[in-house]
């Protein structure tokens, strides 16, 4: 098979790197062809900070994936998160020199770059602007102003900023392991495409991923972007502190954790009790599955209350913001026993687990859709919708060769100009990554 319509989704993640392959089928789903996973040293929080140690486990995963699909990977979609990440509302305005001329892409892009000279802190860098809503003339709530009329063209754009340092250092990582990068995407975006249905995203819902490291949120309302957050918390606190407050080891803590944890402690009785063996001939421990789940409850309800005060800065109090489709939970963290009860408790909002399968082919494996690999999948769509958008740049650029050659005065009839697609700043962000790192060897 060719190798030109598959790609490579990488979640290089706090506690597992994730590397997926995928292809479209013929109805345009999505078909998973192999994944590699490793346990993810050297990257805490959502940020690399061993980088031998992560190019080993990016190596590592990546040999995994292409052992199960029997393909050679060369490019890769990576994410980014981590606790660098935050996010800004900011309006701006460019006035048209003249407006009997109707708006077209490159006011667009002239209005983007303007934001992108927002003054940041020194080693941030933007990541994303998304326009949320136009004005033109003073005329509210524009979706769409390419061909319209007018002479100042605002817009409310929705601003990612993240470190660039953190960013260069995840290239430095993939470089290392041998691999390019075709992609750069942020992770809470790449989930919410993965989880997500068109309609939920329209009447406005709270996607909560909750990593080992980190715990992202993504709003939506009425199809857009609004709001976006990382929380530097995730699963690996609470194994933190089950470790602490029973005192035994990471290892016990994790899994007692998957297994006998729950998020909400009524319901455990007191008699119930798991006994852990001890290390080297000390006596084993006896711990009641009533503290273990108090212990699980106080992290857990500091989690979601902080991401419910980043949902309440979006203004999800507000009537015509609020969120009808309520909260989506997902990432290794949301499969905790009887977490959803618990957030639909402290947030009042309908709340159900998502699973990665919205754009997947039905045939897919139970693996694949599971909350652990909604990053993952999500990357893999985006590396295909990437590639889609190559192929329409190659076949336009094509047809404007070929038009070239026909006769200057045919030219007018007989062909419309496709529309060339405007760059993404992730795109260009991609780019700078690269030649940063081809100059820095």
């Amino acid at each position: 098979m060719e190798s030109n319509n598959i790609s490579v989704g990488l979640d290089i993640g706090t506690t597992k790197i994730v590397a997926m392959i995928g292809r479209k089928n013929e109805y345009g789903k999505a078909e998973i062809l192999g994944i590699g996973k490793s346990k993810s040293l050297g990257v805490h929080r959502g940020v690399v900070n061993n980088i031998t140690q992560t190019t080993q486990s990016i190596q590592q995963a990546v040999h995994e994936a292409e052992a199960a699909s029997g393909m050679k990977i060369n490019e890769v979609t990576v994410g980014i998160a981590g606790q660098h990440i935050r996010s800004l509302q900011h309006s701006d305005y460019i006035t048209r020199s003249n407006s009997e001329v109707v708006i077209d892409e490159d006011d667009i892009d002239r209005l983007i770059n303007q934001v992108h000279k927002l003054v940041m802190l020194p080693g941030e860098e933007i990541i994303h602007v998304l326009p949320q809503e136009y004005k033109v003339d003073g005329q509210a709530e524009i979706k769409e102003p390419i061909g319209m009329y007018g002479g100042r063209l605002e817009a409310n754009f929705h601003v990612v900023v993240g470190q660039v340092s953190s960013i260069r250092n995840i290239g430095r990582c993939v470089k290392s392991a041998g691999l390019e990068l075709e992609g750069i995407t942020l992770e809470p975006l790449a989930s919410a495409n993965a989880v997500l249905s068109e309609d939920e995203k329209d009447a406005g819902v709270a996607l909560i991923d909750i990593g080992g490291g980190t715990t992202d949120l993504a709003i939506f309302r009425d199809g857009i972007i609004r709001h976006t957050a990382v929380i530097p918390f995730g699963g690996n606190v609470i194994t933190e502190d089950i470790k602490e407050g029973c005192s035994i080891i990471e290892k016990q803590a994790e899994l007692l954790k998957i297994k006998f944890g729950s998020a909400w402690p009524g319901e455990n009785k007191d008699n119930e009790i798991v006994s852990i063996p001890g290390l080297r001939g000390r006596e084993p421990k006896e711990i009641t599955l009533k503290n273990l789940s108090k212990i699980i409850h106080a992290r857990v309800v500091e989690i979601i209350e902080q991401v419910y005060v980043e949902i309440k800065n979006y203004g999800h109090e507000e009537q015509k913001k609020k969120l009808i489709a309520g909260i989506v939970l997902t990432g290794g963290g949301s499969q905790l026993k009887h977490l959803k009860q618990l957030v639909e408790y402290i947030t009042g909002m309908d709340t159900r687990i998502g699973y990665p399968n919205e754009h997947l082919a039905g045939e897919s494996d139970d693996e694949v859709t599971s909350p652990l690999f909604a990053t993952a999948v999500g990357l893999v769509m985006d590396g295909l919708k990437r590639q889609e958008k190559k192929i329409i740049e190659s076949v336009a650029q094509a047809t404007l060769e070929a038009n070239e050659v026909i006769d200057d005065n045919e030219k007018e009839q007989t062909i419309e100009q496709p529309r060339k697609e405007r760059k993404s700043f992730l795109d260009k962000l991609t780019e700078r990554v690269k030649d940063f790192l081809d100059n820095a060897e």
